[in-house]
This record gives structure tokens, C-alpha cells and sequence, in this order.
């Protein structure tokens, strides 16, 4: 049975910076079993890394060129050594606590990295 979290109101959901990027180059995380280390481009100079846990489901070489939504203004974090610099968004199948399955995102036509989701 699928269950769903509280209702939220829309002031709270418009807290969210969804936007659209380009994997430019993904990798192994050095130190992890389950992460994949992203470069992407978001639209600004500098680009960001993001790590993300979908290496059993994704090689590297799949998701490069790929153009995923990302939620661009979650807070940094420190992930086994790497920072990264917001969250790959991905529909996950559970079996129970454990994941099962996860699909990526990703835009069914090339819209300009960093084109906001709405």
C-alpha cells in the first residue's frame, strides 16, 4: 500500500529550487560502496558536485550527457571526504528499508542547463 507524507502547504513547497542539469562527468566515489560522484553543470560558471547514491544502478558512462533534475539550494554536505552540492532527484521502488530499484529524472528533451522545474 502506498502512503503518502502530510500535506504540505505550496509556501513550503516553493522553498525548493528544482532545476535542470547536464552530468557533465560521473565517477566511482573514492570512498564509498554506493555513491557516484557527478559533476554537473547547473548553469553557473563553476558548475557543483553532487554524490549520489545510485551505483548499483547506474554506471558512470549512463548518466554522463544526461540532463537530470537536480534540487539546487539543499544545503552542502561532507559525504565520505567529497562535498556535495545538492541532490540528484530519483524515483526509488522499496522493499521494505531497502531499495529495490531507482530511476533518475531526467528531461524528455534538452532544455538549457539550469532552466528552473515548475
Amino acid at each position: 500500500m502506498t502512503e503518502f507524507l502530510k500535506t504540505i502547504k505550496y509556501d513550503d513547497f516553493a522553498k525548493l529550487d528544482l532545476r535542470i542539469a547536464t552530468v557533465r562527468k560521473a565517477e566511482f566515489h573514492p570512498n564509498a560502496d554506493r555513491l557516484l560522484k557527478l559533476q554537473i553543470d547547473d548553469g553557473t560558471p563553476e558548475g557543483r558536485q553532487i554524490c549520489a547514491g545510485m551505483k548499483d544502478w547506474y554506471k558512470p558512462e549512463e548518466l554522463e550527457g544526461s540532463q537530470v533534475v537536480i534540487i539546487a539550494n539543499l544545503e552542502s554536505r561532507k559525504i565520505r571526504g567529497e562535498i556535495s552540492d545538492g541532490m540528484v532527484v530519483a524515483a526509488t521502488r522499496r522493499n521494505g528499508e531497502d531499495a529495490e530499484d531507482v530511476a533518475v529524472l531526467r528531461v524528455d528533451r534538452e532544455m538549457p542547463a539550469g532552466a528552473k522545474v515548475s
